[in-house]
């Protein structure tokens, strides 16, 4: 018999209690078994950065999280688009943006107002 426990304070989850929490941060996928008290303080801690974050799609999340060893390659995950362009209309309209990472909001709309 398969028995869970409580991975942040050690309390055995009864059959029927509890729940496994899936959560991911800076890329890489996590799992915690919890109490439906830690489940809920996980989800107010975590509330303000949901609410003022963007979702992605659950096959993302879920093709990052079985991933397994393959996340040392760099690939393009699904549905994110190439800002190749953007950066160099960005770089020869005088904005200022990162060679990676996320492009600013204005940018992109400074960037579709011009095409």
């Amino acid at each position: 018999m398969h028995q869970l426990v409580d991975d942040l304070d050690g309390t055995i989850l009864e059959i029927g209690s509890g729940e496994t929490v899936l959560f991911s941060l800076d890329g890489v996928a996590y799992e915690i078994d919890l109490t439906e008290e830690n489940a809920g303080a996980l989800r107010a801690a975590l509330a303000p950065f949901v609410a003022a974050g963007r979702s992605i799609s659950s096959s993302r999340a879920s093709s990052s999280a079985s991933g397994g060893g393959s996340s040392a390659r760099r690939r393009r995950r699904p549905g994110q688009q190439d800002y190749s362009a953007v950066r160099a209309w960005a770089k020869d309209n005088g904005y200022q943006v990162s060679e990676r990472g996320r492009v600013p909001a204005s940018v992109l709309e400074a960037y579709e107002a011009a095409h």
